[in-house]
């Protein structure tokens, strides 16, 4: 089932929605069944979250979690996310040839062979699509996202302070102090439902420790873009002073290589 860019740069409209991976298997035959892991994709925009089950409590065992946000290009069979928010800035380039066993099932195959992986799409998430794109308005080189797909969201946030590259994380964490430790873990990737649990955009699951179960926003159970200019001034677990800037999407990657 082979697929093409649409003429606004958005994804076909069959990648919309929220995808669990259900297997990894990489190329020496490991799998991973147990991870949880979601891929929430828009028109343009994407944002994943990677959570081992139990969730790591140790600042060294928390190097385990990852998620990242960005634009998502989609030539032919071939997908690339753009990750500009990353819980793991030094992530190698991430392309991958897909492939849709049905409406619902999609396979993603390393271009190397090097992985295999199976998403199957959360009913629950067929329906309206949006996303915001936000900056903060006290740091230009800081952003964030609130992308929505049918009953799901999902609020990725860099930290406050971005962390340029310099290697990977948990060896970065071997020698940071414990101030300094929580700084390289605060980058917010935060899903849930907005109608589906006891209250409006409730965390399900999230990087952060603590967030889970709690509201991501008051706002009631409307969608984000009737919100007024105040909400985004209260978003995330690290509000920047001043709030969020929304921000359109197409022009920040106005740059952006083709696949």
């Amino acid at each position: 089932m082979s697929m093409t860019l649409n003429q606004d740069g958005a994804v076909p409209d069959a990648y919309l929605g929220v995808w669990q991976r259900t297997l990894l298997r990489l190329a020496d035959g490991t799998e991973d069944r147990t991870t949880r892991v979601f891929w929430l994709q828009t028109r343009h925009l994407h944002a994943d979250l990677r959570v081992p089950d139990p969730a790591p409590v140790t600042v060294q065992a928390r190097a385990a979690l990852a998620g990242f946000a960005g634009l998502t290009r989609v030539e032919g069979d071939r997908c690339q996310w753009h990750r500009c928010i990353d819980f793991h800035p030094d992530s190698p380039a991430d392309i991958g040839r897909m492939i849709f066993i049905s409406s619902e099932e999609l396979h993603e195959h390393a271009l190397d062979n090097s992985y295999w992986e199976v998403w199957e799409r959360l009913p629950d998430s067929v329906g309206p699509v949006q996303e915001q794109w936000l900056r903060a308005a006290d740091n230009p080189r800081r952003f964030a996202c609130l992308l929505q797909a049918g009953d799901y969201f999902l609020f990725a946030a860099d930290r406050s302070n971005p962390m340029a590259s310099g290697g990977p994380l948990a060896q970065r964490l071997e020698s940071a102090d414990a101030a300094d430790a929580e700084a390289m873990l605060s980058c917010e990737m935060s899903m849930g439902r907005i109608r589906g649990t006891s209250v409006p955009w409730q965390i399900q699951l999230s990087t952060l420790p603590g967030r889970a179960g709690r509201v991501l926003t008051n706002s009631g159970s409307e969608a984000s873009e009737t919100w007024p200019e105040s909400v985004w001034t209260e978003l995330g677990a690290a509000v920047p002073a001043g709030g969020w800037q929304l921000l359109p999407v197409p022009a920040l990657f106005s740059n952006e290589p083709s696949l």
